[in-house]
């Protein structure tokens, strides 16, 4: 027994055997219990989301299990070295090591966290929209930047600020310093503003079509410094985010309904009996096109080559192509009835048929005038 007494009593690092053999002890046991728990949560996580899908009922308690689930094993392995290190002694210079490692490992896994509820809240907010979040979608990436710059700096701050660091001066001098970059990099700087500006209001999101200017494209990428378009032509458009917040932008992405107008050029001898039944025939024929809704037809200007009608319908589908199918087939008819009705078209144009700007347009542009001659 004295044999073992003397054995217990050996020293190692300062603390005796028997001390080591209990804070191996409590490790072993910590890093055992603390992995299959977060096993175990994260199973019980993935039948709630096989059972109800990504609806998120319960906030707080999917939150829960989502930073459980998204836990380091370091960090784990980190917080049972601590628990079984209490009760032990190390010298100064090990023991600063030591209390830096388990600091910096801390608020990493705290900043993760963070990270973590940023991302569901973002997941929330898209589970709650009523349609696909396109917008939401395409501003992901900066909010998570942003997000990103801020709980990294501040858990930096913090881990410093527990290791006895004295942050005031440091603070100062990053104001200083920020103040300094912020004038060396005010270009970049006014697009990484501008950025998060389109996150939060969300004038516009990925898919959309868009004319800026001169230009005209679909949105394929909106980042931190520039937003991309492709363009009708196929070559991509590329827009630092600064500019685009300070040009007009026509956003045919939101268009719900596409109003069109055009106008018909009639001959001075057409009988006023059949002038008077244009409207109706007009209305009649748009009334029974598909995807339409008719606005007006009057006869609005007597010109010096003709008596011309203005007619204003309403295509009920955003797309380009539908108004394109819609005005065609109007067009067609028009030209069967008024044949018909022996209406005559102004003979004072050099061709038939003229379309107004009749230019390549993409998805969700206007509908351009058109003239019927």
């Amino acid at each position: 027994m004295s044999g073992w007494s003397v054995v217990w009593q050996t020293t190692f690092l300062g603390n005796p055997l028997d001390a080591w053999v209990v804070s191996g002890a409590v490790f072993l046991v910590t890093f055992t219990l603390l992995p299959l728990a977060k096993r175990f949560i994260s199973a019980q996580r993935h039948r709630r989301l096989a059972k109800h899908g990504p609806v998120q009922t319960h906030y707080a308690a999917d939150l829960a299990l989502l930073l459980v689930a998204r836990t380091k094993p370091l960090f784990l392995f980190g917080a049972a070295i601590w628990l079984a290190s209490r009760d032990l002694s190390f010298p100064p210079r090990l023991e600063r090591w030591f209390i830096v490692s388990v600091v910096l490992l801390f608020w990493m896994q705290v900043a993760l966290w963070a990270m973590v509820a940023v991302r569901f809240a973002i997941d929330a907010r898209r589970l709650r929209s009523t349609g696909p979040d396109t917008l939401l979608k395409s501003s992901m990436e900066v909010i998570l930047f942003a997000a990103g710059l801020v709980i990294w700096g501040v858990a930096m701050l913090l881990a410093l600020d527990n290791l006895g660091v004295e942050i005031r001066p440091l603070l100062a001098g990053l104001g200083i310093g920020g103040i300094a970059l912020a004038l060396a990099v005010q270009t970049v700087l006014a697009d990484l503003l501008a950025s998060l500006a389109i996150a939060l209001d969300r004038p516009f999101g990925i898919g959309d079509a868009l004319t800026i200017d001169d230009c005209t494209g679909t949105v394929e990428h909106i980042g931190v410094k520039s937003t991309r378009l492709r363009s009708l032509g196929g070559e991509q458009i590329i827009l630092s985010n600064s500019d685009l917040l300070k040009a007009r932008v026509r956003n045919f992405g939101r268009l719900q309904e596409r109003r069109a107008l055009f106008v018909l050029d009639v001959h001075y001898e057409t009988p006023v009996a059949t002038l008077a039944a244009v409207p109706h025939v007009v209305r009649e024929i748009i009334e029974s096109t598909p995807d339409t809704r008719f606005d007006r037809c009057h006869m609005l200007r007597c010109t010096n080559a003709a008596l011309q009608f203005e007619i204003v319908y309403f295509v009920t589908r955003a797309d380009y192509k539908s108004y394109a199918d819609a005005q065609q087939s109007i067009n067609l008819r028009i030209l069967e009835r008024f044949r018909a009705m022996d209406v005559l078209f102004s003979a004072l144009a050099p061709r038939p048929v003229r379309l107004h700007r009749a230019q390549p347009q993409p998805r969700g542009e206007a509908g351009g005038q058109q003239r019927l001659l």
